[in-house]
């Protein structure tokens, strides 16, 4: 990939605004996101008892997902288009990216990959904002309403 900004990457006042988030599709897609990534292909550490509990923030689930044989192919694939994406942006004067990324329950798999993203970003020296929309919905409540 080429290593060399695109034209108006580096001058004063051309970063885009990037905020990933992480969601539950169960919850609805935010309405505010310039791009929406569906994640459900990816390993579900639901399925797994000893993940369940956890969330995509600790290591034993961030690392089921994003070290999954699915999980490296994604991220080696998705982060340069990302990165193209945000260069594009910014030469083209785009103000924010908001990049939704969704699972089932957004606990998880969304979790994990928005946090994996976050590093990745940072790595390149962008500013970024993380949301984990649903990351602490009650799980017992919403199965009780629903029933």
């Amino acid at each position: 990939m080429n290593k060399e900004p695109m034209a108006a990457a580096g001058e004063a006042g051309s970063r885009m605004r990037l905020i990933l988030y992480s969601f539950g599709f169960k919850y609805g897609v935010p309405i505010d996101a310039t791009i929406v990534w569906d994640v459900r292909f990816l390993p579900n550490p639901y399925w797994q008892d000893e993940l369940r509990p956890l969330s995509g923030l600790q290591s034993p689930v961030f690392d089921y997902v994003v070290a999954s044989d699915r999980g490296k192919t994604f991220l080696h694939l998705f982060k340069p288009l990302l990165q193209f994406l945000v260069e594009a942006g910014e030469s083209s004067g785009k103000r924010s990216l908001r990049l939704a990324v969704g699972c089932t329950g957004g606990r998880h798999r969304s979790v994990a990959i928005v946090e994996e993203l976050h590093r990745f970003l940072l790595s390149l020296g962008h500013a970024v904002t993380v949301f984990h929309r649903d990351l602490n919905r009650d799980e017992t409540r919403d199965e009780m309403a629903s029933s």
